[in-house]
Formats: C-alpha cells, structure tokens, sequence
C-alpha cells in the first residue's frame, strides 16, 4: 500500500499553498524574533486551527507576580511516587526477565499515548487518524496517566502560544525545576488559566474518543496504568505482587513522567539551535532517546505542524517511525511534512550557525 505524505510545503511563494513570502518582527518571551508571514497561519489553517502557533500580541502584565500557591497533594503524591520508584529500581534484580520486558512494553505504549497521541495528533492536528488507532492511542494515554487528551492538548497549545510567558504552564523562563516538575506543584498563574479558557477546542470537543476518555478518565487510569501493569506479570507468569506492582506500574509511571517532564525542561535549556537562535527550544538528542523524538524542540517550536517534530525521519525518533507504520497500514493518513528548501532557508536566516557542522 503507498503511503504519501498529505502535502510538502516549500518555500515557493504561491497564494494556495505558501502565500506570498514576506517577514515581521514578533515578540517570544524577551528575545525578539524575526518570522516569515507565509509560514504558520496559512499552513495551521490548513489543519484548521492555529492555536498552536505563537501570539506575538501577548504583552506580560505589568507590576509584581502573584505569589506561590503550593498545591500540597500533588506535592505530597509525587513524593512518595519518586520514593516507590527509587524502591522499584532496588527490586529490579529480583524481578523475572518477562516483567521487565513487560515494564518497558508498558512504557512504550504509554509513550506513544502522548507523543503520537495526545502531542502530534490531537495538539497539533500534524497527521489524521482513523477511529481504531484514535482508540487505541487513546488507551495508550489513559496509561500514561498526564491528564485526559482534552486537559493536555489545552495545556500545550497554550504552551506554544505563549512560550516562555506567565502564560506558559511550564514557562522554562521560571528555571529549571519549576519547567520540569514545579508547575504541577503550584497553582497556575492567572494569565494561563485565562488564556487556556480562551483557545478553541472545538475540535476537541467533537472528538467523541476523546470526551469519551474525558468522562471516565479517573477509571481509566485506575485500570489502564495501575491494575493492568500489575496484574499480568503476577497473573501471567507467577511474579511478586510487590514487584509486579512496582516496576510494571511505579518505575514505569514515574519514568514515562520524567521522560515528558524533560523536553519541558532540558530541551529548553540545554542543546543548539540551529532553526531559530531567538528562541529558548533546543535540539537535545538525549531527550529525543527517552521521549521517543520529542527533543528535536528548537525545531518543532519552529514548525509545529510537522508530524515528525524533526527533518531526521527515523533518527531518535520512535514516534515518527511509529505513525509511519500506521500508515502504511492504512489507520494514518495526510501527515504534514516541511520541505527541505523551506528547512534550509530558515537555518540560513534564523539559526545559530551549528547546521553547518552537525
């Protein structure tokens, strides 16, 4: 079966495709950064949203920040989850070689929940899906256990839209810790709720898979990331319940966390920037390793609406390799790719140089 890719877009001016190729100063966070007006609004209208891209309008409110309003149970909750997993790593000797493949089954699927569910198909509408893989991404997510699809896309739209703002959820601006983990442990800044409430989600809300999972997401969860994990190497193949439980479920849950956590994080801190050097996203292939391609940050901060999140295909990439597959198997389709002339012209005017010796 032949498989194409929806629409390469290049960097030939045209009004269907392109639009006519000029550029304006737009505003990310404190840097200043120079765009090109044919590139995200037409290419975002055409999967028929554009709340993903930046909004150079936004202007931080003025005057002293609201003060730290600490959320004491998911303080409490994650604590004790990273304490379950640094027991679960001192269990790993004693645990049958059929649960550990199991745990990292586990992980993978719930990966793919995120990345090429709740990530490249539903916040950025990169590629279309039929009902079976919605269904099943959708179940990969509940495992997961990141908040419901809807919660999520929310969250992360409003993260691109105003990356590295009060209205960013997880704004890296804030340091390391807070982009990582800290900003699950505090209430929200006002301008984020605001600007979430704001966006549409109509696309979402039409998504019956999707509110579907919203609706029952706590039982979900419960099952799907908890029970399932545990019961089968205990069930299937005579493993401890103590370390069915904390390896399959704990371990996995806590890394899968960390994993997402990370390209909050260190993909926005640490690496080069070879697509936009006005912008805090990096290129982190370590991230890329554990996150299954989502490290590539400099480059999909700079064309969000690519399926891959990278111009490498298959490399570090799990999830592309994934939604490639499906494809071919006829359950994905109109996957939105970027064309290497519009890639190279934009290392060539934006980037930091580091192209030219990668």
């Amino acid at each position: 079966m032949y498989c194409h890719l929806s629409k390469e877009f290049s960097s030939t001016p045209s009004t269907t495709a392109v639009g006519t190729v000029t550029s304006r100063v737009t505003r990310n966070g404190n840097a200043i950064v120079e765009k090109d007006s044919f590139n995200h609004e037409d290419l975002a209208g055409d999967r028929g949203m554009i709340d993903d891209i930046f909004d150079e309008t936004y202007q931080e409110k003025e005057g002293p920040k609201p003060p730290l309003r600490y959320v004491w149970r998911n303080i409490i909750l994650m604590s004790l989850l990273h304490l379950g997993a640094i027991l679960a790593l001192m269990l790993i000797p004693s645990a049958k070689i059929q649960t550990l493949a199991w745990a990292v089954l586990c992980f993978l699927l719930s990966a793919l929940g995120i990345t090429a569910g709740a990530h490249r198909l539903w916040s950025h509408r990169s590629y279309k899906a039929t009902l079976p893989l919605r269904i099943f991404l959708t179940i990969a997510n509940s495992m997961a256990f990141q908040n419901d699809i809807y919660e999520w896309v929310r969250d992360h739209r409003v993260h691109h839209k105003f990356s590295e703002t009060d209205a960013d959820p997880h704004n890296a601006m804030r340091g390391f810790f807070f982009s990582h983990i800290g900003w699950l442990l505090v209430r929200k800044h006002p301008d984020v709720i605001e600007k979430g409430q704001k966006l549409d989600l109509s696309d979402m809300k039409a998504d019956k898979v999707v509110m579907f999972q919203r609706r029952y997401y706590k039982p979900s969860v419960v099952l799907l990331c908890f029970v399932v994990p545990t019961v089968v190497p205990w069930y299937f193949w005579d493993e401890s319940i103590i370390i069915s439980f904390f390896i399959p479920a704990i371990l996995r849950y806590t890394i899968g966390l960390n994993a997402t956590w990370l390209v909050n994080s260190a993909a926005h801190m640490f690496g080069n920037r070879p697509y936009d050097q006005n912008i805090n996203p990096r290129e982190n292939p370590l991230v890329s390793l554990g996150a299954l391609g989502e490290g590539f940050h400099n480059y999909h901060h700079t064309f969000p609406y690519d399926y891959s999140t990278s111009e490498f295909g298959w490399r570090f990439n799990f999830t592309t390799a994934f939604i490639d597959l499906m494809c071919l198997l006829g359950l994905a389709s109109d996957r939105k790719k970027v064309s290497k002339e519009v890639i190279l012209a934009r290392k060539m005017r934006t980037g930091d140089g580091s192209h030219k010796s990668g």
